[in-house]
């Protein structure tokens, strides 16, 4: 039973340049340009007429664009919740530009040792992430660590929980990693290796989305009848300004917004990619986390009700709940 027939979340591009070099991500390896002020504004009140509350301003490195505070000021300002992950780089000197204007503020680290993470990332980004926990404290922001999980670093999360989370009263969000087109996250996590890490998801300020879990048991998406539902549940926006079907790992087909982004949206064009979500074969197999987030939460199923009390309880330790009612 679908619950929303609508897009929930916009996967907003800033830019694909990245001052990172992430071993499990080939973004970084893109030519890009940075999107601008007014396509922001008209593309976001046009996420507003398509029922869009979330908006995740993404990259690359979102914060290398300029103007990255001005794009969360104005969503703040339209009633989206917004979200940003960063590797911290640039954190500690933008932070009052961006304070107040962040509901979800990920700051990722893979393990609790510098090597090991900067290893990862491809760039010493280690200490800016204790830096920017500190200065995120001190403008009495409540940041989250988003850890990428991997069978090589699944030993390190009693130690980032016991050594950073719990001290600092932060969210842990796990992220399982997962592999797209050419880019491989390694092997995949054993069923003993997934019972460890859903029991581990458990604990207070852990947050696992449990869907995520079955989903890897399951064997990923499958076309024949896919829990899919990236393209209509999720607008992606490029930095070309263009919109992206079915999601922005396949990127099958792109759409020049020309300053119209919903009429796009509402096009027959539009609708024929959106109506092969989850079923092409690329789909065959699927667990990227982001898209099939927000897949859990529009249609009642085994994975509704899994990623549901995961859902519940990273709002309540948040306060986002609040945000959305008012909305």
């Amino acid at each position: 039973m679908r619950l929303v027939h609508h897009p929930v979340l916009c996967n907003y591009y800033v830019t694909y340049r990245c001052n990172a070099k992430c071993s499990f991500c080939d973004i970084w390896e893109k030519p890009s340009p940075y999107v601008t002020l007014e396509q922001v504004e008209q593309n976001l009140r046009d996420l507003k007429k398509l029922g869009v509350s979330v908006i995740d301003f993404t990259g690359g490195e979102p914060l290398l664009h300029r103007e990255i505070d001005k794009f969360l000021g104005l969503a703040r300002d339209l009633g989206f919740i917004t979200t940003l992950t960063t590797n911290g780089m640039l954190y500690p000197k933008l932070a009052e530009r961006l304070k107040g204007k962040v509901d979800m503020l990920h700051f990722s680290l893979d393990s609790s040792e510098k090597e090991q993470h900067d290893k990862g990332r491809g760039v010493a980004c280690f200490d800016f992430v204790m830096q920017s926990i500190e200065v995120a404290g001190s403008l009495g922001e409540r940041p989250d660590i988003l850890f990428t999980v991997f069978r090589e670093n699944l030993h390190q999360l009693e130690k980032v929980y016991e050594e950073i989370i719990l001290p600092n009263k932060l969210m842990f969000i796990l992220n399982p990693a997962f592999a797209y087109n050419e880019v491989a996250s390694g092997e995949n996590l054993t069923g003993e290796e997934l019972d460890f890490l859903s029991a581990f998801g458990k604990r207070k300020y852990v947050y696992l989305n449990e869907g995520f879990i079955q989903l890897r048991r399951d064997g990923g998406n499958h076309v024949s009848d896919p829990v899919c539902k990236a393209a209509s549940t999720t607008l992606v926006i490029s930095p070309e300004n263009e919109l992206v079907l079915p999601c922005y790992h396949l990127g099958e087909k792109k759409f020049p917004i020309n300053n119209n982004l919903a009429a796009l949206y509402n096009s027959e064009e539009v609708k024929q990619q959106i109506a092969l979500e989850g079923r092409l074969p690329q789909c065959e197999g699927c667990t990227i986390n982001c898209y099939m987030q927000p897949s859990f939460a529009v249609e009642v199923n085994k994975y509704f009700w899994k990623a549901l009390p995961s859902t519940l309880k990273y709002n309540y330790y948040k306060g986002t709940w609040k945000r959305m009612l008012a909305n």
